[in-house]
């Protein structure tokens, strides 16, 4: 009872601040999701405490502190994972699979350029110029070549964006760059053992992550044409509203199973009922979920930063440099496969596909967890992962010139058309 009054009290906080914190951003007209990430930071456990801290309650009811500790954070950890599984849900419901097919080989050029030059600038500078080990280099590069595309997925939501071609490129991208990851993430790990990777192992590895993608994309797309006559004849209701978030947990689920990351499944299983999205009214209907759980994603996630990591100078000026390299990796990469399309779209692409968030931070926490990597340049891993997150917002924001294209607020349940306003 105490462990689930103490949570109700962190969630209703979190929503509390994430709304406040929102609407002074939106005020300032920058994106609310800035306020939603510096909301996390002030209530979080580094600074006011006001979140993600057990009660002395919770922690003689769990017995211990420790376990208490651990209790709040999996609880936080559910939470945060089921806020951006619905934001990709959404995002893919705003994007067919034609969408993506069109730039489909602009898309794997970015996400190949955009893990190779990170990969890269990353391992040079930790090996050639601070001259730490090669394996520490080689986990460090790693940590740069991971894209966490939610942000950016928000991002170009709240400005009305999310169906530029730009957007579909990104998110295009985004997938092929989880693939990749996730080979170079289990060929580091296996060195980090001090073990070795066979061609087939890798080879397994990326069979089972495109056919996955293939499979659900293709296969998905022709299942929501044959059988969505059937979802009316269901006695449940909101019957294909429904269904659709059954199959969102479940395609997440089964993305993690396999090595990728859960919103690659929510991604595809919005784009499989995109092809229903307007005849079942979906996105309209799992708005309130949007709305509600999103905005939790990002207060977590901020909420995860730890701001004294930043008063160490020597370590932040390591921390700064790793975070330029990153930046400018993704820039310098994806821009160049984007280039033809015009200097601000190569732009967006570049910026877009930088945050690291969560999914550097799983990087360098598989580094650690194998000894490999040291607390200072976990710490530097943490910082850059935080600052290319926090960067983003604001720039894409500035190259859209700070406009929507809706002039219509998100909230708005109905329109002249009787259709939803861009997500």
């Amino acid at each position: 009872m105490e462990t689930a009054t103490t949570v109700l009290a962190d969630i209703f906080l979190m929503f509390l601040a994430a709304k406040v914190a929102g609407e002074l951003f939106e005020r300032l007209r920058q994106p609310a999701v800035i306020g939603e990430l510096l909301a996390g930071v002030i209530l979080g456990p580094y600074a006011l405490g006001w979140i993600g801290v057990p009660t002395a309650g919770m922690i003689e009811a769990l017995h211990g502190q420790e376990v208490a500790t651990e209790a709040m954070h999996a609880i936080f950890e559910v939470l945060a994972e089921l806020g951006v599984i619905v934001l990709l849900f959404l995002v893919g419901l705003e994007t067919r699979l034609s969408d993506i097919l069109s730039v489909g080989v602009r898309a794997g050029l970015v996400a190949i350029a955009g893990v190779i030059v990170p990969f890269l600038l990353g391992y040079a500078f930790v090996a050639l110029v601070l001259g730490t080990p090669t394996i520490e280099a080689i986990f460090i590069g790693t940590a740069m070549v991971a894209t966490s595309v939610g942000i950016t997925a928000r991002v170009l939501a709240d400005l009305g964006h999310i169906r530029s071609d730009e957007a579909r490129i990104i998110l295009g991208a985004a997938v092929i760059d989880d693939i990749l990851g996730m080979i170079v993430l289990a060929i580091v790990s296996a060195l980090g053992q001090g073990g070795t990777v066979s061609l087939g192992q890798i080879g397994l590895i990326a069979v089972q992550a495109v056919a996955f993608t293939a499979f659900v994309a293709l296969a998905g797309r022709h299942a929501a044409r044959r059988w969505s006559i059937h979802l009316e004849r269901l006695r449940i209701r909101n019957a294909p509203f429904v269904v659709g978030v059954l199959v969102m947990l479940g395609l997440a689920t089964i993305a993690a199973e396999i090595g990728l990351a859960a919103i690659i499944g929510a991604f595809l299983a919005g784009m499989v009922f995109a092809e229903l999205s307007e005849q079942y009214e979906l996105e309209q209907k799992a708005l309130p979920l949007y709305e509600f759980l999103v905005p939790l994603f990002f207060v977590i996630t901020g909420s995860r930063v730890d701001w004294r990591l930043f008063l160490d100078g020597s370590l932040l000026g390591i921390a700064l440099a790793i975070t330029a390299l990153a930046i400018v990796g993704k820039l310098v990469g994806c821009g160049a496969a984007a280039l033809g399309l015009g200097w601000r779209r190569v732009a967006i692409i570049g910026v877009g596909m930088t945050p690291r968030g969560e999914v550097g931070l799983i990087v360098a926490n598989v580094g650690a967890s194998l000894a490999v990597i040291p607390n200072e340049m976990y710490s530097t891993v943490v910082i850059m992962s935080v600052l290319t997150t926090l960067v983003v917002p604001p720039i894409l924001t500035l190259l859209y010139g700070g406009q929507s294209a809706e002039p219509e607020a998100v909230t708005d349940y109905a329109v002249a058309d009787g259709r939803l306003p861009d997500l």
